[in-house]
């Protein structure tokens, strides 16, 4: 069985009515090249680290190239597709012909999937039946708040009980995970409780808590921090211990990003499972890991109960996927092994990467390991535990071999 991804293009900020107040894409300029996997040996910069990751998209595309697109993508398909989710750079719910193109795919009697929404394009509740008609089976729903004036004002939605009255019905028909970028003094504390409590009143599956950042160490990468001048953010510690509390309060689940699911124990939840970390393979070279800073003890207590001696180096940057080259100039050159892995999904040109990890007249030997160690809490929130000890199983087994084939 396959997964069909239909792509609306659009753009942030243009195609979803605006920017929200708190929104990663605000002020964001230029198309500056950071260098990642992608990228040729020879040249730094390609679509995914210039324009991929600024989400610089096009306007949304018409429903005709849409429909052309996907009925390309199914002509090249070797299996049945079990599954259709609908994606873009703007929102969709903001897209002209919405209820057309959902009707569209609904004739196709595959389960519906909207990746993201915000909702703030929907001002009419009815097409909530429309969705559900259709084939909508599961659907990502940005809510902020359940207090309409908060979502007026802070996600300049300007139709929010229209937006709410959607939610609401899809909830009581089908898997909706909810999510918030939690802003301290503005929709925590008892606006987030009442949040939670309207959720789970409503028959909601989860609801997913994302710290807001606000500065480069916290992953704003793209040269537009801060999003908002002056506006506190929860520390790590903070938001784990509130995501925790209210888990434990409420039936419905609530994880967070970064920190944590607590029904699974993720991120890392295998460092709970000692049979399973028998299973590794053994760390028998040496190596530096580096890694962003919420990931770094982690990593290291799981490679050292695997017998690794050597030291993983936490950069400044705490989410280690957002890794550039910045970072790495801000490493402690005689810390490091004689090689070096990054993480697979950083956003650094390997070439460059060598260079800035070899300026103290070391030759190091820079390689990439694994995209991925374990889920966070937007990929796990539909996973099971064990779903997720396996991605974590798969994760680490994949780095401990990069270790052992390129350590010295």
């Amino acid at each position: 069985m396959s997964h069909l991804t239909v792509d609306l293009g659009g753009r942030p900020g243009l195609d979803c009515r605006g920017f929200c107040s708190y929104c990663y894409f605000k002020h964001v300029e230029g198309t500056t090249a950071f260098g990642c996997k992608y990228c040729l040996p020879f040249q730094k910069g390609c679509d995914y680290c210039t324009r991929g990751v600024r989400e610089g998209y096009e306007a949304f595309k018409s429903l005709r190239t849409v429909a052309d697109e996907t009925l390309a993508n199914l002509q090249v398909m070797s299996d049945d597709v079990d599954r259709i989710t609908i994606s873009g750079g703007g929102d969709p719910s903001c897209y002209p012909e919405f209820a057309d193109l959902v009707e569209l795919l609904g004739s196709m009697e595959v389960p519906l999937h909207i990746g993201y929404t915000s909702g703030k394009g929907f001002d009419d509740p009815a097409i909530a039946d429309h969705l559900i008609e259709n084939g909508l089976a599961e659907v990502s729903y940005t809510i902020f708040a359940a207090d309409p004036e908060l979502r007026r004002k802070w996600m300049h939605d300007p139709t929010p009980e229209a937006s709410l009255a959607v939610l609401d019905r899809l909830c009581g028909a089908i898997d909706v995970y909810a999510a918030t970028v939690v802003l301290p003094g503005v929709n925590d504390g008892e606006a987030l409780e009442e949040t939670c409590a309207w959720l789970e009143e409503r028959g909601a599956k989860g609801l997913i808590l994302m710290r807001f950042a606000n500065r480069t160490d916290q992953g704003l990468i793209l040269g537009n921090a801060p999003i908002l001048e002056g506006q506190r953010v929860h520390t790590v510690d903070e938001f784990h211990e509130m995501v925790t509390d209210l888990n434990d309060r409420f039936s419905m689940k609530i994880s967070g990003t970064p920190l944590g699911d607590p029904s699974i124990g993720s991120p890392f939840a295998i460092l709970h499972e000692p049979d399973l970390l028998k299973k590794l393979p053994r760390v028998r070279k040496r190596a530096t890991v580096i890694t962003g800073s919420i990931a770094a003890p982690f990593i290291q207590r799981a490679l050292s109960i695997r017998g690794s001696t050597s030291r993983v180096v936490a950069v400044k940057k705490e989410i280690a996927c957002l890794i550039t080259a910045d970072d790495l100039a801000g490493v402690n050159l005689s810390k490091l092994e004689d090689v070096v892995i990054l993480p697979g999904r950083a956003f650094v040109h390997d070439a460059e990467a060598q260079k800035i990890l070899s300026a103290d007249g070391v030759d190091r030997e820079v390689v990439r390991g694994p995209e991925t160690l374990t889920a966070d809490a937007e990929t796990s929130m539909g996973m099971t535990r064990m779903e997720v000890l396996d991605k974590e199983m798969e994760g680490f087994a994949a780095l401990i071999n990069t270790i052992n084939r390129y350590g010295l």
